[in-house]
Formats: structure tokens, sequence, C-alpha cells
């Protein structure tokens, strides 16, 4: 097997190159809000946005009401209607279907639900963040390098490694994360990796035919070394199992030094510096919901 480069656009797109431009001037809220002048801040760019009456005249039905608060996807607040999880107005509310009107108190578990416009984060996560909300050993997670973005509280589309560079999604959407997240939904990812030794050519080919791990057959989509390095490879993967790009490296012997996931579901690193963050545009926003980009 002949040493291939695997994309010098996606080393390029791994953010830690010299030409990295920093994003200013004028940037589109695409939450439902207008345009407003971009500010800098220290860890990314923040913009003021107007936030939209959330449930017209017409009302809204409970489920999507409940989703667009971010608590759970339709489905997910289907069940908890139907377990009388919900009161509209101190009511118990069971029936699908059911509409929330202006006016309305809806509580979920007791407590009052406010819906929140919708924020889409995109943080190139540098090494040393917990990718949580919270550390009880009081780490630094990703939520410090994204603190006053947005009023809504947002959450990580998954969970990495602390030690991994990669591109991280943060939204309050519950219905988009569980399509990014389920396994039904497997997304395209694209990882940099930089390995202990050098790679064999033959352990290549056998990751694109297809290994056995302990929790099942997994195979690459796309693995080459990138520029020719051959302890640098380039893998491109669908699955979102647990650790999975370092497992199959550790099932041939082999430690991973540097981990940077480049590429997911069609967002890349693009002009987003290492530590810095950015709001997705419309375009990517629809993108991502209709599953442009598997």
């Amino acid at each position: 097997m002949q040493k291939k480069n695997f994309s010098d656009k996606n080393k390029r797109n791994s953010g830690s190159g010299k030409n990295e431009r920093k994003e200013s001037g004028r940037k589109k809220n695409h939450s439902g809000g207008r345009t407003h002048t971009t500010k800098k801040s220290g860890q990314g760019n923040l913009s003021k946005v107007h936030k939209p009456n959330p449930v017209g005249n017409e009302g809204i039905r409970l489920n999507k009401y409940i989703a667009n608060s971010g608590i759970s996807s339709r489905r997910e607040a289907d069940t908890y209607i139907e377990s009388g999880l919900v009161t509209i107005n101190n009511k118990v509310v069971t029936e699908l279907g059911t509409k929330v009107k202006p006016g309305d108190e809806v509580k979920f578990n007791g407590q009052r639900i406010n819906t929140e416009r919708k924020v889409y984060i995109l943080l190139n996560k540098p090494k040393d963040y917990v990718t949580t909300l919270d550390d009880p050993e009081g780490r630094r997670t990703v939520m410090d390098l994204i603190k006053g973005a947005c009023e809504e509280r947002v959450y990580p589309v998954g969970r990495l490694d602390r030690n991994t560079t990669c591109l991280l999604l943060l939204t309050n959407d519950g219905d988009l994360t569980k399509k990014l997240t389920h396994p039904s939904h497997n997304k395209k990812k694209i990882y940099h990796v930089n390995i202990d030794k050098d790679v064999e050519p033959e352990h290549l080919m056998q990751i694109k035919e297809g290994i056995e791990l302990d929790d099942g057959f997994i195979k690459a989509d796309k693995i080459n070394y990138v520029n020719n390095i051959p302890d640098e490879i380039g893998i491109e993967l669908h699955s979102g199992r647990n650790r999975i790009v370092r497992r199959i490296m550790e099932h041939f012997g082999y430690n991973i030094k540097r981990l940077d996931r480049v590429y997911f579901a069609g967002l890349t690193k693009l002009n987003l510096p290492r530590g810095r963050w950015r709001f997705l545009t419309e375009k990517e926003i629809i993108r991502l919901k209709t599953g442009m980009y598997e």
C-alpha cells in the first residue's frame, strides 16, 4: 500500500496554522434575529440578538414548545406528556397535539418552562478542557470558552476526551442534538491523528477493510498518511462510538499523541482559531437539520 496524502484541505482546516484569521466586522444572527455589529471578546465573537416571540397567536404544539426550551427532543417530549409530567396552567396535559397559546404557563416536573431562541455555537476546542457543563474535579470545561456568548443555556453535542482537540457544536436545540448523536444518524467525521511511531501500511489497509473491536466491527471510510508522513494519518469515519479512533489505533499497538477532529457533519475549522467560537450561519443550520452532510 502506497503512502498517500489524506487531504491537504483537511490539514489546513485543523486550526493550528499560522495564517488563521480572526473574525470581526458584521455578522448575522441566524436564530431568528436581525443583523448586528459583532464585537470581539477574549474567547470568541459576541453579537446582540433580537429575541423573537416564541408563541404565535395560533399557538404551538406542546411537544415543540418543550423541544424549543432545550429540555428534550419532540419525541422525548411526547413521552413526558403521556407520563403526566407536563402541565398547562397547572392542569396536567396528557393529550398529544395539545397547543400552547400566548399567556399559557407550561411546567415540566413542576418547573416552569420558558421557550428560548435556538442558539448554535461552533467551538474549536483546545486541549485540557472537559466536554461537560461543569466538572466535580474543578477542571476547565468548554463552557468556560463560550462564557458570555448567549443568555440561553447551551449543551455540548457529544462527549470527547479532555485531551482531544476538536470541532465542537453547542446548542439548546434538543431535536438537532438527538439527530447528530443518535446511532441511527451517524455523521461524517474526519480526524487528524499524530501517532507515537510510524504506522505500517498494512495496518491502514486493515482499518479500511474493517477490524473487530470489543464492541463490534468497525472500518474507516477513508484512511491515509497526511503528506506522506508515516506517523501522521487522516481518518474518516461515520461511527459515533466512544473513543473509537483511539481504540482502533490501540488495537494495533499504537498510542495517539494528538487527536484533532477537523470535520463534523459538514462543519470545518476554516478561519476558526483554537479556543475561539462563532455562531453557525443560516445555511449551516439548514444543512445540519436536513442531513445534507451525512
